[in-house]
């Protein structure tokens, strides 16, 4: 998917970039698989802001996206479309019964296309198969980690996953960060690279498009009074003024690790992504 770069006609256009939506067939969303999206802001239950620099952005509606793939069916792919909610593209469905549905476009999927869940699926991009059923070496995408609680890793566009091994009823996978991961056998996974391959090379160009996004502007700490951010105050550039950087409630921040170091699913993880 080649991106579309603008002649230099303003500032703003100078290094700005688009994607062409080579991929995509469908321009209008499907009715009955969307729901009013609500903005709340960066706020949780109570109101508070727990999120900074969140707000305003486009109006936009959230399409239901069918991770989990029950149906067994074939099912006929319509068409591609754009989703504000997500950097993939995706794919709406119809099965025989007439019954619509969205998944994450792999690369590849086009118009009149049929897809298939279930363990007898072949491996062609789309298709939904139990981990058991899937050969090792395999490009995957949409894992489970429990089954049937739906896809939860890999579903970003361009990313996908590697099937490296099976044994003992479990299976490695190596993910888009390089960790490597064990995922029951039972776990549904869908074949292929997640579409859109280039996202990352999109340059927004301007501030006006991020505010579009619903992200507000933020503002350095070292900029603030001393009230505002630890950071802040001094005379002139001043420096941080202890031992490392922090955030506004004086936690360690820029590669302090978050993780819990007694969380239960360390087990399953066999190789970190920053393991050398």
């Amino acid at each position: 998917m080649p991106t579309i770069k603008y002649k230099p006609t303003t500032p703003a256009r100078r290094h700005m970039s688009v994607p062409s939506f080579e991929e995509v067939t469908k321009f209008s969303p499907e009715k009955s698989l969307t729901v009013i999206k609500k903005k709340h802001s960066g706020r949780n239950s109570y109101g508070r802001i727990t999120v900074r620099h969140k707000g305003g952005g486009n109006k936009i509606k959230y399409r239901i996206i069918d991770f989990k793939r029950a149906d067994q069916s074939p099912a006929k792919v319509i068409g591609v479309e754009y989703d504000p909610n997500r950097t993939a593209y995706i794919a709406l469905l119809e099965n025989e019964n007439g019954d619509r549905s969205y998944i994450i476009a792999p690369v590849g999927l086009t118009d009149g296309m049929t897809v298939y869940s279930g363990a007898d699926a072949d491996i062609k991009p789309g298709n939904t198969l139990p981990i058991a059923n899937i050969p090792v070496g395999t490009m995957i995408h949409n894992i489970e980690l429990y089954p049937g609680k739906g896809a939860q890793l890999v579903r970003s566009a361009g990313v996908f996953a590697q099937l490296i091994a099976k044994e003992n009823g479990v299976a490695q996978v190596r993910l888009p960060s390089g960790e490597v991961r064990i995922v029951r056998l039972d776990c549904k996974a869908t074949i292929g690279q997640v579409g859109n391959i280039e996202h990352d090379t999109i340059k927004i160009g301007k501030a006006g498009k991020k505010r579009h996004m619903g992200i507000r502007p933020t503002v350095r700490g070292s900029v603030m009074n001393p009230c505002d951010h630890p950071h802040g105050g001094g005379e002139g550039r001043a420096p941080i003024g202890r031992s490392g950087p922090v955030t506004p409630w004086g936690k360690p921040a820029l590669g302090y690790k978050t993780r819990n170091k007694k969380a239960r699913t360390d087990k399953f993880i066999v190789k970190r992504r920053n393991a050398k």
